[in-house]
């Protein structure tokens, strides 16, 4: 009980407490377009008012909050190594892990693709920049960071075996247009690995929209044309979802 509540406070504490540095707005939906797949509304303590698929977008974490993805609870919590024992990879494989922020998954996956390259994808340039910094002082030579913008991943065309997203996708600002070019960037056959903190769960004390019901998120994949595989039921508080381009 003392762990969740900390949890909470700490997430409340970075999400509400430092709204300056935490958010990141997001550019407004073309009204005039009557194809544009957002429609606005008033947006809640937590989000931007932009909406997609019914879903209200959330705010961005922005670098200034990076010490929460290095909190040392952060594995006992999470159970991240669970998450990485459970990702379908081979030592060959190019990994995109979209929202890579400090590395905190990046660095190790490089591990275990040793005959592979991960591309640790982020929007801010200061996140980027701290994960160059990791991997030149811990000599990792295959990661390679890679700066988007709110619109493109910036993945090759044709050149991912499997995409991470952990805890980020309900912050981006453009899902269609991201996920389009998360699906021409993987291979055929290539794998989405969907991590986020279970939306279903009230107990689970994250913030209403930084969670998403697993409902939802098999809907906002499939409108890209990816088939849902499985949902595996390992970690504490997420759903790890797994999607296949066909």
């Amino acid at each position: 009980m003392h762990r969740i509540i900390r949890n909470a406070a700490l997430l409340l504490a970075i999400s509400l407490a430092l709204p300056a540095c935490a958010r990141e707005p997001a550019s407004a939906p073309d009204a005039s377009d009557p194809t544009s797949v957002y429609t606005r509304t008033d947006a809640s303590p937590d989000g931007i008012g932009k909406v997609y698929m019914g879903r209200e977008i959330s705010f961005v974490m922005g670098h200034l909050g990076a010490g929460w993805l290095e909190r040392p609870t952060r594995e006992a919590e999470e159970r991240t190594d669970l998450l990485l024992d459970n990702l379908p990879l081979e030592a060959d494989d190019v990994v995109a892990d979209i929202g890579a922020g400090t590395g905190y998954f990046s660095l190790p996956i490089a591990a275990r693709v040793p005959a592979g390259r991960v591309l640790a994808v982020d929007i801010q340039r200061e996140m980027l920049d701290i994960i160059a910094g990791r991997t030149t002082s811990a000599g990792i030579p295959n990661v390679e960071p890679v700066l988007a913008t709110e619109t493109d991943p910036g993945l090759p065309a044709g050149g991912v075996d499997l995409v991470l997203m952990v805890d980020a996708y309900h912050e981006f600002s453009h899902p269609r247009e991201v996920m389009t070019g998360i699906v021409r960037g993987l291979k055929s056959g290539g794998r989405v690995v969907l991590i986020e903190y279970r939306g279903e769960d009230p107990a689970v004390p994250i913030l209403r929209l930084h969670k998403m019901t697993q409902a939802q998120a098999r809907r906002e994949m499939a409108a890209v044309g990816l088939e849902w595989v499985e949902t595996k039921d390992v970690l504490p508080q997420q759903h790890m979802m797994i999607f296949r381009k066909p």
